[in-house]
């Protein structure tokens, strides 16, 4: 067994047999209490726009600011492997998601189809686990259980390498990510077959989202009516960018 599949592994065992505290506030006893999870999904996802806004952001919405519970439940997930963390940010999720659609013409009568920005191979080896496309897999379903038809599609991929983005300044960031992913072969096709909807645990200076826009909007096949209607949706956002209103 490779160690990729050693820490998966592990990361599955440990969630099952390891005593739980809330992922928010550390209560004993439960994944997420009933306080923390108001706290990620307990208002209806909102508009987000980030200061400055890069060229080529789509329309996003999240579902609550990124602070406090929310914080140490997106960082409990992603970077501790907390996995049983992933239905309730995948409800959260499926609420920004919603409120995306609603805010950009809706979905046409089509499937959702929940396309998770890459993270970078080097990140996901030594999380030992896919932290957003897990989360898309699961607010898929949580879609479909409300009678939404979604799926994930994760159709899109690095094409280089980029630097760690961590200390990097807005405009660094769009640099840096400028050309970075594309869709993989075959994507478009399965892109045909519905609306998609970018989806990401959080958003800081939306340039991940912005690149991601541009990589489907030039992979995906032209359509009546002119070029694909991408959205965006995420867990959480700064809070400052729930305060911004430019409408």
């Amino acid at each position: 067994m490779g160690q990729w599949a050693m820490r998966w592994w592990w990361r599955e065992m440990t969630g099952l047999v390891l005593p739980v505290a809330c992922g928010g506030c550390g209560r004993p006893r439960t994944t997420l209490c009933d306080a923390c999870g108001r706290a990620l999904a307990g208002a209806a996802g909102r508009r987000v726009r980030p200061v400055p806004e890069p060229a080529g952001l789509p329309v996003v919405c999240a579902a609550a600011p990124y602070a406090d519970a929310v914080r140490a439940v997106l960082l409990g997930h992603k970077e501790r492997g907390a996995l049983g963390l992933a239905r309730p940010l995948g409800v959260a999720l499926a609420g920004a998601v919603r409120a995306s659609v609603a805010a950009s013409a809706g979905s046409g009568g089509l499937p959702l189809l929940l396309v998770p920005v890459p993270s970078a191979r080097r990140v996901v080896r030594a999380r030992g686990h896919d932290a957003t496309r897990r989360v898309a897999r699961a607010a898929a379903g949580e879609l479909r259980r409300r009678g939404t038809a979604a799926r994930a599609l994760p159709v899109l991929r690095q094409r280089r390498p980029v630097a760690d983005q961590s200390g990097l300044s807005a405009r660094e960031r769009q640099e840096n990510l400028a050309g970075a992913l594309e869709v993989v072969p075959g994507g478009a096709r399965l892109l045909a077959g519905g609306r998609p909807v970018l989806v990401d645990d959080l958003m800081t200076t939306g340039a991940s989202l912005a690149e991601a826009a541009r990589a489907l909007r030039a992979g995906s096949e032209p359509r009546i009516g002119g070029p694909v209607r991408v959205s965006a949706a995420v867990v959480a956002a700064p809070p400052l960018s729930f305060e911004i209103n430019r409408n």
